[in-house]
């Protein structure tokens, strides 16, 4: 029988991304039944590789009405099977299938932060556990309208765009993101050997202890599409002001021109053009909100523009992004938030990284 297009993505998930092994829990999560394709696929995989899967398919909308009508008591409660759920699998793939982009843009902003503080741990905890080596996880998307509107595409061209992002159009697609990794290994080397990195831009000027931290080549193995070198920055080493110009989404709400100032790693002041109030509501989720998680140089050539899906937008080759909030301890990063939300700058128009003085990256482009 041919191999589909599903088949060959769950396969790149089960075999590559998560490496399931015979008995393995595996956990198949999806946000709606539109990922139906994928999660039969994925779920064929994993019974072939000898794991035991397990499936959780929302109704797209849950989140939306939880907000509206759970009271503060239900809002910090978190249930223990989800709690054991995260304690115990060996194997995460989370499928993103939105139906609706904007079912959470007029949300309460306080429920929000409060909620994102209970579930706080469970990230925490599946953070630890894959540093420590003892689960693994990835998220992917599948093509929905609700995507393809957001990227201001139709449903063929957003499907075309998510396969060739994945190079998913290739007959090799883990050939082509091994290929990838070996490429950025060799930055995530040099840099792992720098103490200070300073960024200029458009109303950009800032710097960033990155001394004793590791940088990371991601190719696939948490992220699908992947293609970015990050670290979590020291945490008291950040100084300096930093504008986004691209636009700015994070659960269903958006900012837009965002403008930070940061003292030795605090977000002191934040400024933006549109949805000022909403950035100003995450950056003050929690305690660890208002520092910084992460510092990473986008390698994805095949995304070139801003889709409204940061899964995507993260990657575009020739920016650059920083998160607010939690870091990550596989790097070293000890910052730890309810909010990790990755805001996305352009580099392709003069921007530049200085690694210890030295001129690494101009307009885009690694030239090192």
């Amino acid at each position: 029988m041919q191999k589909t297009i599903w088949d060959k993505y769950a396969q790149v998930l089960v075999d590559y991304s998560t490496d399931v092994q015979k008995g393995d829990l595996v956990m198949i999560s999806a946000q709606s039944m539109e990922a139906g394709e994928l999660v039969k696929a994925i779920y064929k995989r994993v019974l072939e590789k000898g794991g035991n899967p397990i499936v959780r398919v929302s109704m797209g909308n849950l989140s939306e009405v939880f907000l509206k009508y759970a009271s503060d008591e239900q809002l910090d409660y978190v249930d223990p099977i989800t709690k054991l759920e995260y304690e115990t699998v060996d194997k995460f793939i989370s499928l993103g299938a939105p139906l609706n982009t904007k079912n959470m843009a007029r949300a309460d902003l306080k429920k929000l932060s409060r909620r994102g503080k209970a579930t706080k741990a469970l990230s925490e905890k599946l953070m630890k556990r894959s540093a420590e080596g003892t689960a693994k996880w990835v998220i992917a998307d599948v093509p929905t309208n609700a995507l393809a509107q957001e990227a201001k595409m139709s449903l063929d061209e957003y499907s075309e765009f998510l396969f060739k992002s994945c190079y998913l159009d290739l007959d090799d697609p883990v050939a082509k993101l091994k290929e990838l990794d070996e490429k950025q290994t060799k930055w995530a080397d040099y840099l792992n050997n720098v103490k200070q990195l300073r960024i200029i831009g458009e109303k950009t000027d800032i710097t960033f202890n990155v001394e004793g931290r590791k940088w990371i080549s991601c190719s696939g193995l948490n992220n699908y599409p992947d293609g970015e070198v990050f670290t979590s920055p020291v945490e008291d080493g950040i100084n300096g002001e930093i504008y986004f110009d691209y636009p700015q989404n994070y659960r269903g709400n958006s900012a837009h021109g965002v403008h930070l100032w940061i003292e030795n790693g605090l977000v002191v002041k934040a400024e933006a053009e549109k949805g000022e109030e909403f950035l100003n509501a995450m950056i003050n989720m929690d305690e660890g909100s208002h520092g910084i998680g992460e510092i990473a140089i986008g390698t994805n050539d095949e995304i070139q523009e801003i889709t409204g899906n940061i899964l995507f937008d993260e990657k575009i080759g020739g920016a650059i992004h920083m998160a607010v909030g939690a870091s990550y301890p596989e790097t070293g990063g000890k910052n730890v938030s309810g909010l990790h939300w990755d805001l996305i700058k352009n580099m392709k128009n003069g921007g530049k990284i200085y690694a210890d003085g030295e001129l690494i990256y101009e307009n885009g482009k690694m030239i090192i």
